[in-house]
């Protein structure tokens, strides 16, 4: 089943500042991020992050690919 983008991620200014959060926590998006970029696996960032689902990570993961593919397609359409 596809999540949605209400599932995976949400923003709200009594949340830690409105920074997006995975949906249900207080765990900044960006944190799955920095820990990838630092070599750590996604099954770790899990493991310290118990609040967040594997299939919201993936999906995180999934949704930012497909941005990125689009701006660089936008990028390169013109």
């Amino acid at each position: 089943m596809l999540m949605t983008r209400e599932q995976i991620i949400e923003r709200d200014e009594d949340v830690l500042g409105g920074m997006p959060v995975f949906a249900g926590t207080r765990v900044l998006a960006k944190t799955l991020t920095d820990y990838l970029e630092a070599g750590d696996t996604l099954d770790e960032f899990l493991d310290n992050f118990p609040s967040v689902k594997r299939s919201q990570a993936i999906a995180f993961l999934e949704l930012a690919r497909t941005s990125l593919e689009a701006q660089i397609s936008h990028a390169y359409s013109d």
